[in-house]
């Protein structure tokens, strides 16, 4: 339900998710059209939320694997995020390992 503010986002954070929102963490939230992303976030002494509508397009949105309610992202992910980057789309180099070089 995207119509949850602070007091609804917090609640789903702490009793639904099992996290502290008093913490360091920011929590996203996206809407079923993935074009509304709302960002939520325990500052000293209050919480903050941020609000981002796309005009055209649609944000990049991991597929929600079972048994997992989160995932984490660094804040250059979430940069690229906000920039329209899918994040779940590219996939690095295998990773190698050789027992000997000849």
């Amino acid at each position: 339900d995207f119509r949850k503010s602070i007091g609804g986002l917090s609640a789903l954070v702490e009793q639904e998710l099992g996290l502290n929102p008093f913490g360091d963490a920011l929590y996203l939230f996206i809407n079923r059209r993935r074009d509304k992303l709302k960002a939520l976030y325990w500052h000293r002494n209050g919480f903050c939320l941020w609000y981002k509508r796309l005009e055209a397009e649609r944000f990049a949105w991991p597929a929600i694997e079972a048994g997992e309610a989160t995932c984490v992202l660094t804040m250059k992910e979430l940069e690229w995020l906000l920039e329209g980057f899918d994040l779940w789309a590219a996939k690095p180099h295998k990773a190698l390992h050789y027992q000997s070089v000849t």
